[in-house]
């Protein structure tokens, strides 16, 4: 267990706990990393090579992400050791295990994420009671369907142009990733006249210098398809995403998918990370020292979890929305221009700024309670 106190420091995590039921073939990680401000909200990610240090760091992100956009919650994360996209019997029978293992945990509340959706929260709900980002059916807003994260990634990168040097028509732009974030980050853009060049997927990359069809992509992704399986572009690998010029480059994917290694392979002029921790600090660092703009994650993904916030007390769609533009454009602006001031990366300024509100809310706290 060694390993584990090792993620612990003056904010956390308040628990971390590991569920095990080999009768089902359940394994999963809870990480509660730090409620001064509230229970915490994470989403539950699925996939085969999850860990407790991958778990560990999405729940620091979601703690800075919450004190960032000044929610009363803290951050939390639960990770699901097993394939997305196994059959529906299989997967509900895990998510409601894991539910209902950690149904006691009332200090965490259940949000989708990587390879979970609308209907998996369901299930939670049905089984616990405590889960966000439901089907409108059971009185949720679906943050999937309607791309609240995408939504706020879209704000923020809005919000940055002054500083990135060009206009969003006719601006070029790189998905990588091209999922429930990826999918929506592109629509908003593309709205917007901005022009989507490349998408890629866990099978590959798809490349159209004239614009990709994003029906076309979308239509191909249904039923477990790939943006390879599309018609309107050229296929290539799926790190080949790395090496598209753009000007707006969008990680939607896995974490650290950019690192000292890789990161000279890019050619844009601003980053929004629309995933969770997909850059490492090192790589950040590097591509400002060439003059890049890159948001950080906690600050350009928000729109997820303000939008689940806002679901769990009672809020509507449309509110949800005005909130997440006002709140993502807000804080974009706050960390860039404090940036320039001080001659920082963004994300330094960024977890300065959540670890302030964090700590001044950990004072109201008997933190002896844990």
């Amino acid at each position: 267990m060694a390993d584990i106190f090792d993620l612990c420091d003056e904010l956390g995590p308040a628990k971390v706990i590991h569920v095990h039921e080999p009768d089902i073939g359940l394994k999963g990680i809870l990480v509660i990393d730090n409620v001064a401000a509230g229970p915490s909200i994470g989403g539950l990610r699925m996939a085969s090579d999850v860990s407790v240090s991958e778990c560990h760091r999405l729940a620091r992100a979601m703690t800075l992400k919450n004190a960032a956009a000044g929610l009363p919650h803290g951050g939390g994360k639960s990770v699901l050791f097993g394939e997305p996209r196994q059959g529906n019997a299989d997967k509900e029978r895990l998510i409601r295990g894991f539910a209902y293992a950690l149904r006691n945990e009332t200090d965490y509340i259940f949000g989708p994420d990587m390879g979970t959706d609308e209907l998996c929260m369901a299930w939670v709900k049905d089984e616990i009671g405590r889960s966000v980002g439901l089907p409108r059916e059971v009185g949720g807003i679906p943050l999937d369907e309607i791309g609240a994260t995408g939504w706020g990634v879209f704000n923020a990168i809005e919000a940055a142009l002054p500083d990135a040097g060009f206009e969003l028509a006719g601006a070029t732009v790189a998905i990588q990733g091209y999922g429930a974030v990826g999918r929506h980050t592109a629509r908003f853009l593309s709205e917007k006249e901005a022009i989507i060049v490349a998408a890629s997927d866990s099978k590959g990359t798809i490349v159209n210098e004239a614009g990709l069809d994003l029906a076309e992509l979308d239509a191909a992704k249904q039923n477990g398809g790939s943006v390879t399986d599309a018609l309107c572009g050229d296929v290539r690998d799926r790190d080949a995403i790395i090496d598209i010029p753009c000007d707006i480059w969008v990680p939607a994917a896995r974490p650290d998918v950019v690192t000292e290694a890789n990161v000279d392979r890019l050619q844009t002029r601003l980053v929004a990370q629309g995933a969770n921790i997909p850059f490492t600090e090192g790589a950040e660092r590097r591509l400002h020292e060439r003059g890049v703009l890159c948001l950080p994650d906690f600050i350009a993904n928000a729109g997820g979890v303000i939008c689940a916030a806002m679901e769990y007390a009672g809020a509507g769609q449309s509110a949800a929305f005005d909130a997440i533009a006002e709140k993502l454009r807000y804080n974009t602006r706050a960390v860039i221009d404090l940036a320039k001031v001080n001659g920082f990366i963004p994300r330094e300024v960024a977890v300065s700024m959540s670890v302030d509100r964090i700590h001044r809310a950990m004072t109201t706290r008997r933190w002896s309670i844990y």
